[in-house]
């Protein structure tokens, strides 16, 4: 399933990656795409919006929506 987040203190490619790699720990599946710029990760995975959500807030960024 897709979901949008909007994920906040991503200044970077590093904080791309971090996200991204915070993500497919949880779904080593998933499909994330980053526009940094409008702050919005879409996300096309089977784990829960919780979880998903969870693991980026781990990695330091906020989320929400």
């Amino acid at each position: 399933m897709n979901q949008t987040f909007t994920v906040t203190g991503m200044t970077c490619g590093h904080c791309e990656k971090a996200v991204t790699r915070a993500i497919q720990k949880t779904d080593p599946q998933a499909q994330v795409r980053i526009d940094r710029s409008q702050n919005k990760v879409d996300v096309e995975s089977t784990q829960p919006r919780a979880t998903l959500a969870a693991a980026i807030t781990e990695e330091g960024y906020a989320v929400s929506a």
